[in-house]
Parts: C-alpha cells; sequence; structure tokens
C-alpha cells in the first residue's frame, strides 16, 4: 500500500494514524480532543475525515492505475494490485478506478466530492449516468435529496430528461444477473432489470408471498409472531418455489399510477410514459377517480372481503401500514372486525402490512 499511502500523505495528513487517535479518544488530525468534545463531534469529524479520504482515494486509484506501476510488481491488472494491498475486494477496487475516470470528465461533481457536499455513495451513483453537460443540474439534485432516496430521483429526472428511445436503450443495455458465494454458505444473487419486467417480477413474488399460509409452524400449531420469517425470507422462498415449480398458474397484477407528475409502478418505482403505452394493448385496465382535493373517491359494498375498488380506494389513501409505515405486503384490515359490523365499508378497512395485521389480530385474540 506504499503507493497509495504515500499520495495520501502528501496531499494532507490524514493517514491510519489519524483515524487510530480518533478510535482513542482523539481527533483524526491528531491533536488533544477538547474537553467538550462529545462522541457526537468526534464521530462529525472522524466521518468528515473518513468522506475527504475517499475522495483522495478513488482519484488516486485512477491515476495509480493508468500509470503502469503496477505492473512492476507482477499484478494482472491494477485493480488486484489494489485489492491486495487494501485488503478489500477486487469488484470494490474496480469500482474505485471507475470513479477517479469518471470524476476527471465530471468536474462540478469531483469539486463537490472533495468539498464534502456529495458523499461517496451519492458520487457512485452520480458516475453512472452524468455527462459534462447535465452534471451541473444532477449534482444540485443529488444535494437535495438523501443518498437512499437518490435512485429514484434520478430515475424519475431521466424520464422527464432523456428521449425515450435513449433511455430504453440505456436501460436495456445495462441489464445483467450475477452471483456469487458468500463465506457462510449462501449464494447472493444481484439482478438489475428496467422497471418494466422489475415490476412484473415483484408482483409475482409478492403474490407468492400473500398466497402462501406461513402461520402455521412444522408441528401445525400456529406459530407466534416471534417465529414467523421476515419479509426478506419469504420473498426468498418465495423465489425458490418459482424456480422449483414455476409461476404460470399465478395471476399477478402489475399497478401502474398515472398522474399529473409522472407515472409510476405501485411502490414508486418511475415509470417512462412510453412505456406505459406499450403496456395498455394487453392490459386489464382500470379507473380510480379523485375528488377536487385528491383524495380517492369512496366506494363501499357489504361483503365480507374488500373489492378491487374498494382496495385500491384504501391504498389509495393509507399508501402504507398505519401502524409501522412498510410499504409492501400491505393487507386490508377490519376496524372494528367484520365478525361485528358484517359489512365492509371503505371508512373502516385499514392499511397494514401482514407482520402488523397478524399482531393486532393475535393481540386481539389473547394471543
Amino acid at each position: 500500500m506504499s503507493v497509495l499511502s504515500g499520495s495520501v500523505s502528501d496531499d494532507q495528513s490524514a493517514g491510519s494514524s489519524g483515524f487510530s487517535s480518533a478510535s482513542s479518544g482523539g481527533s483524526p488530525s491528531g491533536s488533544p480532543p477538547d474537553e467538550g468534545f462529545t462522541l457526537r463531534d468526534r464521530m462529525r469529524e472522524v466521518v468528515d475525515w473518513w468522506s475527504r479520504s475517499q475522495y483522495r482515494l478513488v482519484t488516486l486509484a485512477a491515476d495509480f492505475a493508468d500509470s503502469g506501476q503496477w505492473a512492476l510488481e507482477g499484478a494482472s491488472t491494477a485493480a488486484h494490485w489494489i485489492a491486495e494491498a487494501a485488503d478489500v475486494e477486487i469488484c470494490t477496487a474496480r469500482e474505485w478506478i471507475r470513479i477517479g475516470r469518471q470524476l476527471r470528465e465530471l468536474p462540478v461533481t469531483a469539486e463537490a466530492f472533495r468539498d464534502g457536499r456529495l458523499s461517496y455513495s451519492k458520487v457512485r451513483t452520480l458516475s453512472r449516468i452524468a455527462t459534462e453537460a447535465n452534471e451541473a443540474e444532477l449534482v444540485a439534485l443529488a444535494e437535495q435529496v438523501s443518498a437512499g432516496h437518490l435512485g429514484r430521483a434520478l430515475a424519475a429526472w431521466s424520464i422527464e430528461n432523456e428521449a425515450p428511445d435513449v433511455l430504453a436503450r440505456r436501460l436495456h443495455r445495462q441489464r445483467s444477473l450475477s452471483w456469487r458465494n458468500e463465506p457462510d454458505g449462501m449464494v447472493t444473487f444481484t439482478l438489475r432489470l428496467p422497471p418494466r419486467p422489475a415490476a412484473a417480477v415483484i408482483a409475482l413474488l409478492n403474490t407468492t408471498v400473500m398466497q402462501h399460509d406461513d402461520t402455521t409452524s412444522e408441528s401445525g400449531e400456529r406459530a407466534s409472531a416471534d417465529e414467523h420469517p421476515t419479509l426478506a425470507q419469504q420473498r426468498a422462498d418465495a423465489f425458490e418455489k418459482l424456480v422449483s415449480a414455476g409461476g404460470g398458474q399465478i395471476d399477478t397484477e402489475v399497478v401502474v399510477h398515472i398522474r399529473g407528475d409522472g407515472c409510476t409502478f405501485d411502490d414508486g418505482t418511475p415509470v417512462a410514459a412510453g412505456t406505459v403505452a406499450t403496456m395498455i394493448p394487453g392490459a386489464f385496465i382500470r379507473t380510480l377517480i379523485h375528488d377536487a382535493e385528491g383524495r380517492p373517491i369512496n366506494a363501499s359494498f357489504r361483503r365480507r372481503y374488500p373489492t378491487t375498488r374498494q382496495k385500491r380506494v384504501v391504498k389509495e389513501r393509507d399508501r402504507c401500514c398505519v401502524d409501522c409505515g412498510r410499504e409492501d405486503l400491505l393487507q386490508h384490515d377490519h376496524v372494528p372486525p367484520y365478525e361485528q359490523t358484517k359489512h365492509t365499508l371503505v371508512e373502516e378497512l385499514e392499511l397494514r402490512c401482514a407482520p402488523c395485521h397478524r399482531r393486532r389480530h393475535a393481540r386481539s385474540d389473547g394471543g
């Protein structure tokens, strides 16, 4: 790691010793901590130091890769040399090099990264779609949203600003499926799909999860809330069932919301209007009417299970689980119970995710 650490030290004294000082109670610069220096202050200082170091790391990695010095030690690629020196995976080293090279063509992004206005996570995302022509606008957008929401914000921006054929070609070109073995014996899959096929896959998995009764244990007794598998585990089970048995007999519904500010799938994923247009000829279309204030119009009926229209109204009104805020695997819960009212009204339906729904009824049953 001599090449990397030497150049970092020349740029700014923020080597490994600085981090050790912070870990032992000092500041990253090595200066004695102020008596009023709280853990929050130390955390912020180390995070700031870490962000600056990440900028230096990726730019240096790109320079080192282009220098050819890695070949002097017999490494097959610069990524292999960096991976061994930094004790990281080769894919991580490749990503450092890619981002560093991309920043040469993105001066506005590089400046925001260097100044700490953009995090490594945001820069990594931006570097995949930003160009010198649009980066100023994208950097401004990235500064307004959190790293966790940047991907969806950029997807919406692309739909608004890219030509439909250009967007379609880019999405098709970036599709991929890969997997790798993990140390614990598991296998991790990484699947990248355009929004339309992705929505179909997600709908198929969620439908399979909702249809599967996993409320009983292996002994046949009703499982408690603590024994219930997580949502991720249920989806993994659903994926296994679909692969082994096929999904041809499962009816799914892909919901597209068409509003004045754009089109989205039910989970909020932005989708181009052109893509929606290609879906319409083979689709069964239902409309949901809103009043002047944008609220879905009531729809009621006397029956045990909500109609599709009632479900749409409640989904549009609540949007997520009323207890925990989860936005997937949502169910329609009667409040008060149907056994008491003997009817199903929109005003007496609440949206709850499957775990919260089960917990609520377990409490009311005395479980």
